[in-house]
């Protein structure tokens, strides 16, 4: 009796296993009116003998506005900091710290660095993660280009469930980057994908990682990027790390 006991819980905890591979899930940014989202991204790049570079960066998304399928917001960096060793010389940055705490190319980098934290960014977006509208005030070179930055997936329009992919291709900087989104699990609490992909044009490389998107809300809470490049004949090596989460 305890056999068949044992026999009828397996059979049961793959039919269940079976049931959750087939869910199909809609994946969609369901941001909350008045709602602000903290947004934590690392760069780290190693460029061989020739430069290392850690960046840090938080900004905070408060969501003004939410109808039908579009949302409108503003972003706000609240922290910056970096750390480049380039030629020998070393240079370091942190938002955080005083001038008597910088030394002079921290303090050289503030300067040009403050202006971004004071700006603020109105952005527009629709639930599938697309940047429609941007607006900087006061505008700042290369700021539009950081706000596109904070949307770093696109949903597609189509149901999914596990096994199903998408791609999404970025241009950045004579670089064509081929995205790959694989499903690998789905719960009431999380979808997990996988990432791979490629990049073409003034680079060449590969492209690996992962996301955990929670599901209700659809927010990629983390996502880790890896990108081996070869470029002009230097290879170098990214990783990106970006987490999200209400406030």
């Amino acid at each position: 009796m305890k056999k068949l006991f044992v026999l009828f819980l397996v059979i049961a905890a793959n039919v269940t296993i079976a049931q959750d591979s087939q869910n199909e899930v809609l994946l969609r940014l369901n941001y909350e009116k008045g709602a602000t989202y903290n947004v934590a991204m690392k760069v780290n790049q190693e460029m061989g003998t020739l430069m290392s570079m850690g960046v840090s960066v938080n900004m905070d998304i408060k969501v003004l506005d939410v109808t039908d399928n579009t949302y409108d917001s503003e972003m706000r960096f609240t922290k910056m900091a970096m750390d480049v060793l380039q030629g020998g010389q070393a240079i370091s940055y942190d938002s955080s710290k005083s001038d008597d705490e910088l030394d002079d190319t921290g303090k050289m980098m503030k300067v040009q660095m403050e202006p971004m934290l004071k700006a603020v960014i109105y952005l527009k977006g629709n639930n599938l993660g697309e940047v429609l509208e941007t607006k900087i005030e006061p505008t700042i070179a290369g700021m539009e280009d950081l706000a596109k930055q904070s949307s770093n997936i696109i949903y597609p329009k189509e149901a999914l469930k596990v096994g199903s992919s998408w791609n999404m291709v970025k241009n950045e900087k004579g670089m064509k980057m081929n995205f790959i989104y694989t499903v690998k699990s789905i719960s009431n609490k999380t979808i997990v994908l996988d990432l791979t992909g490629d990049i073409s044009g003034m680079a060449t490389g590969k492209i690996f990682g992962n996301m955990n998107i929670e599901t209700s809300s659809g927010i990629p809470v983390e996502s880790f990027i890896n990108m081996d490049m070869n470029i002009g004949g230097q290879e170098s090596k990214s990783k990106i790390t970006m987490t999200m989460s209400k406030k």
